[in-house]
């Protein structure tokens, strides 16, 4: 008895399927029969896309700000492994 295993596809391959779906050049029949795939399934890449396109630029660019919680504790750590340094650059002699 033979196994049937799912063929899985990449997020690329999905986005180019899915977007020549979109453009409306080919139907979605001849998209399908082009890469290989199942019509339904370039029909679910193209609704996906649809749906999700609003959320791409829903986050803001530029800097982020730094949490100010972590900010001292990122300040501490950093004067603790100076000092330790040191310490260690006074007994092994090299700070002369």
């Amino acid at each position: 008895m033979t196994e049937k295993r799912r063929r899985t596809y990449t997020a690329a391959f999905k986005a180019k399927v899915g977007l020549e779906a979109i453009r409306g050049v080919q139907t979605t029949n001849e998209i399908a029969q082009a890469y290989g795939v199942h019509p339904v399934q370039v029909g679910h890449w193209k609704k996906a896309i649809t749906e999700q396109a609003g959320t791409l630029f829903e986050t803001k660019r530029g800097r982020k700000k730094r949490d100010e919680a972590t900010e001292p504790d990122r300040l501490y750590t950093e004067i603790g492994l100076n000092m330790e340094l040191d310490w260690l650059k006074k007994k092994s002699g090299l700070s002369r």
